[in-house]
């Protein structure tokens, strides 16, 4: 049992390093794409500022250790976890080569769920929670979409008669302030997940009571993302800060401002969102607010369409690891 817990703890860590420049990059995109940051100055205010957010917030890490699987129903539920974890980081390093940014929250609670169905059966899901989750899931976007499009409609009317040049250049000065909340923000939210599973793990081994989620579980996952946003991820900060739509300080401020609101909201009533979904959205809401032609809807529509493929493929994923790992159990 004790080495099935250390290797789910390796796995839960390598899912955040991965998470780290894979979703982290997220936080980073516009101001780089805008030249507020260079690439390098960026990643290493993202990986201090997720690293701050990610030990400072424990409600969603709680979510996740919760209310989506019934650990009592599992027959194999440490089997259950190293398959989710094992789905979840193959879709993220997939998703990232082709540098489509893919939701992490996604991908993990798809292949948790899939995971124990496939070892307990339906019951073995807490669908009260999983709903909830799911909504949040859902509706996030949306809202994120929808205060994009406000921010930027109250800068528009607010900064109208300002001279263009000197206000983009106050914004990129200002967009250091935001992206640096933004990434912080992204610690509360996404840093949590990896912490849940975690923490599963160990109340499945009867290490730890529900619901405590150990300081060492919070700085290891801290560290983790902190660690591989670092390291960068190139790729999703070129589709996200050039593919959606050509973005100016200004237009990042406000992207940052709309998404960072959100994501915060979210972290403080305990839901996971995907920081994926939420920033990019945001971004489109801007543009759409700017102007309904600068929204690139080409790519809007390939980020949508892999979002809502994720779960269920992730489920299919981990389904068929858990069956794989008991063959050899």
């Amino acid at each position: 049992m004790n080495a099935v817990i250390f290797i789910t703890v390796i796995l839960a860590l390598t899912f955040d390093f991965i998470n780290g420049f894979h979703d982290t990059a997220n936080s980073i995109a516009t101001a780089v794409s805008t030249k507020a940051l260079s690439t390098r100055h960026a990643i290493i205010m993202a990986a201090c500022m997720n690293f701050i957010g990610a030990v400072m917030f424990t409600g969603v890490a709680e979510t996740i250790a919760t209310k989506i699987v019934n650990l009592n129903t599992l027959d194999y539920g440490s089997y259950v976890l190293i398959a989710a974890l094992i789905s979840a980081i193959l879709w993220n390093l997939l998703t990232w080569f082709f540098g489509i940014p893919s939701s992490s929250s996604h991908t993990l609670i798809g292949s948790l769920a899939g995971a124990a169905i496939c070892d307990a059966g339906l019951s073995s899901i807490k669908w009260h929670g999983f709903i909830s989750i799911l909504e949040s899931l859902i509706f996030s976007p949306v809202i994120a979409f929808a205060a994009g499009y406000l921010v930027f409609t109250i800068f528009k009317i607010v900064f109208k008669n300002f001279n263009l040049h000197k206000t983009n250049n106050v914004f990129r000065k200002i967009q250091i302030v935001t992206a640096a909340v933004q990434s912080f923000s992204h610690g509360t939210n996404d840093a949590q997940k990896s912490m849940g599973i975690i923490t599963m793990s160990l109340v499945s081994g009867g290490i730890i009571a529900e619901g405590h989620i150990p300081l060492w579980v919070q700085v290891s996952c801290a560290a983790a993302m902190a660690i591989g946003a670092s390291l960068g991820g190139w790729r999703i900060i070129k589709t996200v800060g050039t593919q959606i739509m050509k973005i100016r300080p200004v237009n990042g401020v406000a992207a940052d401002m709309a998404s960072a609101i959100v994501i915060f909201g979210a972290s403080h009533i305990g839901l996971p969102v995907s920081t994926t979904h939420v920033i990019s959205s945001s971004i489109m809401g801007v543009g759409s607010s700017y102007r309904i032609r600068a929204v690139k809807w080409d790519t809007g529509r390939r980020m949508v369409t892999t979002w809502f493929i994720t779960i269920p493929i992730s489920a299919v994923i981990a389904a068929v690891i858990f069956r794989v790992i008991m063959i050899f159990v």
